[in-house]
């Protein structure tokens, strides 16, 4: 198969990434054939190697594009420093994409760049919603904050201290979700409140 009608087909699934697999099945090629043509993709400039197994279909793709595949088969979406950086509450350009996942916490380094991936329990995981600018699914600026200031109570040191913030007029904290009293989100809101208390 020409490298072009490869391409193209891959082109054809409407996805940003793709893995071996999928290229694999698009293509009707063993996964040994399947992860040649994608070298000779790749070495040819025609996709980028995300990670091993992992593919994005363009040459130079967007970081932000390729945070839901990164913690495949779990959940994720775009929060902490990297949504509060989106939402214009820190100036600071974070050193890597952080997510909030399902999946394990871990600090995965790529080809396109760095993603921080930070486990939460499942009553917590949520309050983000498709964002029409990047396309990825992003924590409200209200979320943002509440997922730091619970991940604050881990042994992590990343979220030990609250970054400078600069919080818009229309910044409320009730935004961030309806808690049940007693849960994980109601602990973060607390936080939150006694942050903002404290000269936030």
């Amino acid at each position: 198969m020409r490298a072009t009608d490869a391409l193209g087909r891959l082109l054809a699934l409407g996805v940003p990434v793709v893995t071996t697999a999928d290229a694999g099945t698009a293509l009707g090629l063993t996964i040994e054939a399947a992860s040649q043509a994608l070298r000779r993709l790749g070495a040819a400039g025609l996709l980028t190697p995300v990670r091993k197994g992992l593919w994005a279909l363009r040459p130079s793709p967007d970081p932000l594009a390729l945070a839901d595949y990164v913690t495949m088969p779990h959940p994720n979406y775009v929060s902490l420093q990297t949504a509060l950086y989106l939402h214009g509450l820190i100036d600071q350009i974070p050193a890597a994409t952080y997510l909030v996942s399902l999946g394990r916490s871990a600090r995965i380094r790529t080809s396109v760049g760095t993603y921080s991936v930070h486990h939460v329990v499942p009553e917590f995981f949520g309050g983000a919603v498709l964002d029409p600018r990047t396309g990825v699914r992003l924590a409200s600026p209200e979320k943002a904050l509440v997922d730091f200031l619970y991940l604050s109570t881990t042994r992590s040191r990343l979220f030990a201290r609250l970054p400078e913030l600069e919080l818009p007029k229309s910044f409320r904290p009730a935004a961030a979700t309806s808690p049940r009293p007693g849960n994980a989100i109601t602990r973060g809101r607390m936080s939150m409140d006694r942050h903002r208390r404290s000269g936030l």
